[in-house]
């Protein structure tokens, strides 16, 4: 028999977000606009697009297909999730929507879904409820597609939920792939290598420059910049990266490699069957583009001029590992010094937020 849904959405939910549509001509564009700029009134065919209206019953109430139920509207909105309020356009609509008459996002960037935080996550909706809805848009034949939350819908699934809380409003085909990436990008939820890979499909579908991309959704032109070199790897070691087995600051430490792309293959081998951390990697392949691209034992020979301490240098591993970039540890004989690199503002705002405990987590 399948879960009762739990309630946990607050009772605020609906106040915020209407329950029926209003009347505008196009449903999503603040979203968009907001994002990537306005479009402005350009001619994209022989008019401006219309959504044709659904058939309405004798009772004026449109048809609601797989069982999807309407809530009513109540008096406060004090305890819903700030992130909720972010999702919602005007002309977005709240319902409860069987996850069956849900379709997945055809542009999700997210390729990989780890099975066990999926099941624990499936375990905290079955027995509390979704605290958070998906964001769904409509299609013609009456189902709905997935724009936000894939992981609360397939954990919504698992749990044998009836209905879920779904935010319904109107995005075009060209947004789905921002969107579900912003959702991503915010949560730290996609791998290196997906990461670059959609920045780069942005870049070609909206034909914008790096910096303008950057610009509306608020990362670095160097952040977006070096996350697109990642894909110039070979593909045995994007496998790698994609995997987990290979850090970003490890693939960016490979891109550094001279040699090519036979020497990263083996670089990047050794980089796991040795366990290198970041900064041995740096290392390494400085020396190897000095040497002629030698990745072998003979790269592992002592910086000149500065004394090694195997402690020290396994804390630093240690940092640049945690940190994703070059971490130095020198000691004096009455003090140390610790040295973090860093691109830029950004980059000196990810660190500290890392030093302070801060990442970011996965919320449902």
């Amino acid at each position: 028999m399948a879960q009762q849904r739990k309630g946990g959405l607050g009772r605020g939910l609906a106040a915020l977000i209407p329950t029926a549509p209003e009347q505008s001509p196009r449903l999503g564009d603040d979203a968009a606009d907001l994002i990537l700029g306005p479009r402005g009134t350009e001619d994209r065919g022989d008019g401006p697009r219309t959504t044709p209206p659904r058939p309405r019953r004798a009772g004026g109430t449109p048809p609601r297909p797989g069982g999807a139920r309407t809530v009513t509207p109540t008096e406060d909105a004090d305890d819903v999730s700030r992130e909720t309020t972010e999702l919602v356009d005007p002309g977005a609509v709240y319902r409860e929507i069987s996850p069956a008459d849900i379709d997945p996002n055809p542009k999700q960037p997210r390729t990989y879904f780890d099975e066990e935080a999926l099941a624990e996550l499936a375990h905290s909706v079955k027995e509390f409820g979704l605290l958070q809805p998906i964001v769904v848009r409509e299609m013609p034949d009456g189902r709905y597609q997935l724009i936000m939350g894939e992981r609360r819908w397939r954990a919504s699934q698992r749990a044998e939920l009836e209905t879920i809380p779904a935010i319904v409003r109107q995005t075009e085909d060209e947004d789905l792939l921002r969107d579900a990436l912003l959702e991503n990008i915010h949560r730290v939820q996609l791998n290196p290598l997906e990461e670059a890979a959609a920045y780069q499909q942005l870049l070609d579908e909206f034909e914008v420059t790096q910096s303008e991309l950057a610009a509306r959704i608020g990362r670095s032109r160097p952040a977006i910049t070096n996350s697109i070199r990642l894909l110039q790897l070979p593909t045995a070691v994007q496998r790698r990266v994609a995997a987990g087995v290979l850090s970003a600051g490890h693939a960016r430490a490979l891109l550094g490699l001279e040699a090519g792309t036979a020497a990263q293959d083996d670089l990047a081998a050794r980089i796991v069957a040795e366990g290198l951390s970041v900064r041995a990697t740096e290392e390494i392949v400085t020396l190897a583009n000095k040497d002629g691209g030698e990745t072998t034992e003979k790269t592992r020979r002592p910086t000149r001029g500065r004394e090694r301490n195997p402690e020290w240098e396994a804390a630093a591993g240690r940092l640049s590992d945690r940190l994703e970039t070059t971490v130095a540890v020198t000691m004096g004989r009455r003090k140390g010094r610790i040295t973090i690199d860093v691109g830029d503002d950004d980059d000196l705002r990810r660190v500290l937020a890392l030093l302070e405990g801060g990442t970011a987590g996965t919320s449902r």
